[in-house]
């Protein structure tokens, strides 16, 4: 007998502003620049990420919001045996993502890429064996509706893996105010564009609401100190560039003034030289299988 597909667990219901379907929730832009920082944030956070995944018996995963194909690239070089079909609203990432997959010898002929919303996946149920979520659910507009198409096309025992932000944990000492007051200001945009940067600590119930099993989240934590200078310098400028990817749309919508900005490249600056400098965030990653 077919299962019957979960019935989507409306997500709770805010004012959304118009925008244009290039995407929701996301402020970083489509620029050159980005595409290339989420190529380095993929590699650099690849351990954290990609540790133990559960797709060795995988052939057919569907990674929702793939993005530039950073992601893509990694799943098939773990999991020689896998197939991986992306799908993301932004035809410009969608475009890169070709070029840069079929430059990978290791990719060939394993890779397919459509562009649709997350929201609304153009595939027949049962088409998947497992599902790979990740820095996604917090720019769609409806995280629930997201999962529950998620599960719609997964076969039964399908593993998912959704790994996401949770942006309140952010926390630099030296105290920075004008970095903390410009992350207060990103949130609150993301917010307001329909996403969530707060929607990792939710997974499980966002799972667990949506009819999946087996649900187990798990917190991952940088923290950098003086225990490991090397790291905390690479990690203190990947986030620095993180940060400024969003300074162009926050100034241009008027969200933020120019000095704030500039302070918080001087205080990220002054961190960074601080022998005793600390960095701490906090991500969450679940798994969960399909019943």
């Amino acid at each position: 007998m077919a299962r019957k597909p979960a019935k989507p667990v409306a997500g709770p219901a805010r004012a959304r502003r118009a925008r244009s379907d290039r995407g929701s929730g996301y402020l970083h832009g489509y620029t050159v620049h980005e595409q290339d920082r989420l190529y380095h944030q993929a590699a650099f956070l690849a351990d954290a990420v990609h540790d133990r995944l559960p797709f060795r018996r995988c052939r057919r995963l569907l990674e929702v919001g793939c993005g530039v194909g950073a992601q893509t690239e990694i799943l098939l070089r773990h999991f020689p045996s896998l197939h991986v079909t992306g799908v993301d609203r932004a035809a410009d990432n969608l475009k890169r993502a070709r070029r840069h997959l079929h430059g990978c010898a290791w990719t060939k002929g394993r890779f397919a890429l459509q562009q649709a919303p997350a929201e609304t996946l153009p595939f027949a149920p049962d088409t998947f064996d497992g599902a790979f979520l990740c820095w996604i659910l917090e720019h769609v507009d409806d995280p629930a509706r997201t999962l529950a198409e998620v599960r719609r096309v997964l076969r039964a025992g399908s593993p998912v893996v959704v790994t996401e932000v949770m942006n309140a944990t952010f926390f630099l000492d030296p105290y920075s105010p004008n970095t903390l007051r410009y992350w207060q200001k990103f949130n609150d945009a993301q917010l307001e564009m329909g996403g969530d940067p707060f929607v990792g600590s939710k997974l499980g119930n966002l799972l667990l609401g949506n009819g999946f099993t087996d649900i187990h989240t798990e917190v991952k934590t940088f923290h950098l100190d003086n225990r490991m200078p090397g790291e905390r310098t690479e990690f203190l400028a990947y986030w620095t560039d993180l940060l400024l990817s969003g300074a162009p749309a926050l100034a241009r919508a008027g969200r933020i003034p120019a000095e704030v900005v500039d302070g918080m490249r001087a205080e990220l600056q002054r961190v960074a030289r601080d022998p005793d400098a600390v960095f701490w965030y906090s991500f969450v990653q679940a798994r969960a299988k399909v019943p």
